[in-house]
């Protein structure tokens, strides 16, 4: 039997999900609950008699806990876990960690997937007309709309999210790339070394930002980058907001060298009502739904719980990190 300690805060389903999945453990619930898998629990000393955490564990007391084995985060991100001290306390311990990137994978994909097609197919610009003026500009919005088949798109990074985009993408017959630092093939996308990202950006259609927030990563799509981009590509952002110069970047739209761009996430959260990006052109914010689905807390227990059965088999489990 272990002891699980558990900071999340989940609906009455989920909560009696996890209650039954876990019945041949401990279970303990830590006071007060985490309000959102985005934000830092903190430290709990219940945590440090836990082999297991589930949530967003305190950083610095989970890597000190001594008898923690296995942490499962709440969350496909793990900025605040990135760190070397992190990596190198739990190497030493061979525990083990795990994010929860596959619960959103399909909605981050849909998500971007929606907003290719909507730019596409002009839907944001009917529904503004819609809203504001009512014209019926039928002729100017058929020749301006364009067909997704055919095109190219650039992931910078790839993993989980990545890989479920491609999969929609299929059959529009686009060709994709992707960036990142372990260069090795994958079928149906051509994996590239950041040495040919400013050639490779000079062709696309559509760049999908989906790094995370790290040392290397802050600033990545800057002013030198966007340069690289030929005129009209699309950009999507559903990774990290430090992952993007904005100053850059609202330049790059208001001098048209980005065609449009779709921003999940901003920095700083929530993005300032003054803030230039709500007004530049052709500039689409959700405010970091991507990731939304209406039975996140049950998919969330459910990863958790399958994860906890290959931890107790010793067999591999699904979104290991570390």
């Amino acid at each position: 039997m272990a002891k699980i300690w558990c900071n999340a805060s989940f609906n009455e389903n989920a909560t009696r999900r996890l209650q039954e999945g876990t019945r041949e453990h401990e279970l303990i619930a830590a006071t007060p609950a985490g309000s959102s898998v985005l934000l830092a629990g903190g430290a709990d000393p219940r945590l440090e008699n836990a082999e297991i955490a589930f949530g967003q564990p305190n950083a610095d007391q989970a890597a000190r806990a001594s008898r923690l084995r296995w942490v499962e985060v709440t969350s496909a991100g793990y900025t605040r876990y990135d760190t070397a001290d992190f990596r190198e306390q739990f190497r030493r311990r061979n525990a083990c960690f795990t994010n929860s990137s596959s619960v959103f994978a399909d909605p981050c994909a849909q998500h971007v997937l929606a907003q290719m097609l909507a730019l596409s197919r002009q839907l944001f610009p009917a529904h503004r007309a819609q809203l504001e003026t009512q014209n019926w500009d039928s002729d100017s919005l058929r020749y301006h709309s364009r067909l997704l088949t055919g095109q190219t798109v650039l992931f910078l990074g790839y993993g989980a999210i990545g890989r479920r985009l491609r999969e929609l993408l299929a059959p529009f017959n686009v060709t994709v790339f992707a960036v990142r630092r372990r260069v090795y093939s994958e079928p149906g996308v051509n994996i590239i070394s950041e040495e040919r990202l400013s050639s490779v950006l000079g062709q696309v259609d559509h760049v999908v930002n989906v790094l995370p927030d790290n040392e290397s990563t802050r600033n990545y799509v800057n002013a030198r980058r966007l340069s690289w981009c030929r005129h009209g590509t699309r950009f999507y952002n559903i990774g990290r907001g430090t992952t993007v110069d904005q100053n850059a970047l609202l330049e790059a739209l208001q001098s048209g060298r980005l065609g449009a761009a779709c921003l999940d996430v901003t920095d700083p959260e929530p993005l300032p009502r003054t803030h230039a990006l709500w007004t530049a052109p052709n500039c689409f914010i959700t405010p970091h739904t991507a990731g939304g689905r209406h039975d996140q807390d049950e998919a969330l227990v459910d990863h958790f719980l399958t994860n906890l059965r290959a931890f107790e088999a010793k067999e591999p489990m699904t979104d290991v990190i570390m």
